[in-house]
Parts: C-alpha cells; sequence; structure tokens
C-alpha cells in the first residue's frame, strides 16, 4: 500500500453558518464546493488549503456533543502549519480568537500554540522549520 498525504480531515459543525465563517472568513480557506444534501438535511462544504489538502465541514441535525476535551478518543486535534506563527497569532487575536500560549515541542525544537473552533475543536498552529 501506498499513502502520499492527507486528502481530507472531516469536521461536523453544530452551527454550520457560524462554523463556515470561522473557517472561511478567521482561517482563510478557499471553498472548493459546497453542497445542501436535502435527504439528510445537511451541508457538505469542501475547504482547501495552498498544497491541496482539504477539510470537509459537514452539518447534521442534532449532532452529539464531543465527549471531553481534549482527550476524547479518536482525531485529538487538527494541526495547520505557519510560516509565521507570531504573525497568525497576532491575525487570530485581530479577530477575537483566544489562542493559548506559544510552547516550543521539546523533541523538534519547533513552536506551536492551540486555540479551538466555534465548537470547541483543538486547533493547532505549527511553525514551519527550515528545509
Amino acid at each position: 500500500m501506498r499513502l502520499d498525504r492527507i486528502h481530507h480531515a472531516a469536521i461536523i459543525a453544530s452551527d454550520y453558518a457560524r462554523s463556515r465563517r470561522f473557517y472561511v472568513e478567521v482561517l482563510g480557506l478557499a471553498v472548493v464546493r459546497e453542497v445542501h444534501r436535502a435527504a439528510r438535511d445537511s451541508y457538505k462544504l469542501d475547504l482547501a488549503l495552498p498544497d491541496g489538502s482539504q477539510i470537509e465541514l459537514f452539518s447534521f441535525p442534532a449532532p452529539p456533543p464531543r465527549p471531553s476535551y481534549p482527550e476524547a478518543c479518536g482525531l485529538r486535534h487538527l494541526a495547520f502549519e505557519t510560516p509565521d506563527l507570531d504573525e497568525a497569532v497576532r491575525e487570530l487575536g485581530s479577530k477575537g480568537i483566544a489562542v493559548e500560549p506559544i510552547r516550543v515541542d521539546e523533541h523538534t525544537g519547533r513552536r506551536f500554540t492551540f486555540f479551538a473552533d466555534p465548537d470547541g475543536l483543538p486547533l493547532e498552529l505549527y511553525e514551519a522549520g527550515e528545509g
């Protein structure tokens, strides 16, 4: 088997319009396509990052809450690489998004921090390294 990269991560939002605004307007992800699936009373929004990886943002009627934060079984968090962590943190702050203090990965020496999407899903900013 050959796996080349992650194609997409799927997220279910409790409030589709609020999460759509967050991922498109706050994080600046590009809309690839958006469809309403009437039979499921559900939206599906495909969002792209510059490298081609995607996030699928879904809405479903009355989804169950996340069991615990942040150590629920399953996906722990979604990490985005950024070339300038300080600038990304400043931009999030200017948009009213709370960001945790910057930390340093003890194994790689790279800087990172966490913030949350509108449903409390942990999101990480991981600063790109040289090379």
